[in-house]
């Protein structure tokens, strides 16, 4: 499988004529090791360029010299997102970190990207995240007029799916979105809310009868910083009478349903007790303990991604507002932080980011990765 830095030479360069002064490939590299090294917008991928030029001339050729953070600015904007981001498959591909698992999909918004001068609203991306591996799969942008399903949707038809449980909240809760999971080989563990009422008030209604009982049970608790939380998962495998045969628009179907499920958490903390129920939809047929591990999994999604790329990349104050780079630069943030997560493994991404800024030693070893 070839290197992240041979990947990245496959991008199209979407620049002319005296535009190409700089190689392509020397401006991709040095943005994805200025962002791993702590740096978070164009000037500062010039600034560290500069100031690390040694570094760089190791394994980049520089023929015109380093360049502005204009020349960055002006290639974020116009290289192809979906060119970029395919770089994601092949990289985990050369790194064998697509085994099975759970896939969590969810959304996020970039606040600051949003562009009042020009009527352009804040950059919506749907992610897709490996929480086992704690790596970035792939990211898709919602369009102008578009929405997150059809995102997702997009997102998904480019993964490899085969032998993966694809988990996401209840806005991907269609029968479309679950066929597409299931052509592609994986299966699907989708949140059901109020979106679908008629389901919803069914699976409840079922779970309050007295005379019914799931087929299995799972209870876990979790104890930390005051808080006690009791959680009981509640699997059914007997689901053919969610969707009856006659056709019924205020029902539409989940293909190949093998699971109803629902969990009951129990939070106390500071002498106050709350209660939550939330309900579940797959296609698989799991057990208790599969569909605990599964919804747990796909908080890594929060966890793993969305809180450290707003605190440690600080991603929610990025002001990149123009054309594609606002996206693109959110995909550089995504490969620096799966550059990241497989180097050195045993320290934290914030100390990595921080000891590849002050050392060149440091930076070698986790930019090995690239190479």
């Amino acid at each position: 499988m070839p290197s992240l830095i041979t990947i990245l030479r496959q991008v199209p360069d979407p620049r002319t004529g005296n535009a190409r002064r700089h190689e392509l490939l020397d401006l991709l590299v040095i943005a994805l090791t200025a962002s791993i090294c702590g740096c978070e917008s164009c000037v500062d991928f010039a600034d560290f360029a500069e100031d690390r030029e040694e570094l760089f001339r190791e394994f980049l050729s520089l023929p015109n010299g380093l360049p502005s953070h204009d020349t960055f600015s002006r290639l974020f904007r116009l290289i192809d997102p979906a060119a970029l981001s395919a770089c994601f498959s092949q990289f985990l591909d050369d790194l064998g970190a697509d085994g099975p698992g759970v896939i969590a999909i969810d959304g996020k918004t970039l606040r600051r990207s949003f562009d009042r001068a020009a009527g352009k609203s804040a950059l919506h991306v749907v992610s897709a995240f490996a929480g086992e591996a704690g790596l970035v799969l792939g990211q898709t942008a919602v369009p102008e007029g578009g929405n997150e399903i059809t995102a997702a949707r997009a997102l998904l038809a480019i993964i490899d799916l085969k032998g993966m449980l694809v988990t996401a909240d209840a806005i991907h809760c269609q029968g479309e979105t679950a066929r597409l999971v299931l052509e592609r080989g994986g299966d699907y563990l989708f949140a059901l809310k109020k979106n679908r009422p008629a389901t919803l008030a069914d699976v409840e209604t079922w779970f309050a009868d007295p005379a019914t009982a799931p087929a299995e049970t799972l209870q876990t608790t979790d104890a930390d910083h005051g808080r006690l939380e009791i959680r009981r998962h509640e699997v059914v495998h007997d689901v053919d009478w969610l969707f009856p045969e006659k056709r019924d628009s205020d029902r539409p179907a989940m293909p190949a349903l093998a699971t109803i499920a629902r969990v009951v958490a129990t939070v106390e903390r500071d002498g106050k007790t709350s209660t939550s129920t939330r309900y579940y939809l797959s296609s698989a047929r799991l057990s208790a303990a599969a569909f605990a591990k599964a919804v747990r999994g796909h908080w890594a999604i929060e966890n793993g991604l969305h809180w450290v790329l707003d605190t440690t990349f600080r991603e929610d104050e990025a002001r990149a507002r123009k054309d594609h780079g606002p996206e693109n630069l959110a995909i550089i943030r995504k490969l620096a932080l799966n550059v990241l997560k497989t180097a050195r493994p045993s320290i934290s991404i914030r100390r990595k980011r921080k000891r590849s800024g002050w050392s060149d030693a440091f930076a070698r070893s986790v930019i090995g990765q690239m190479r």
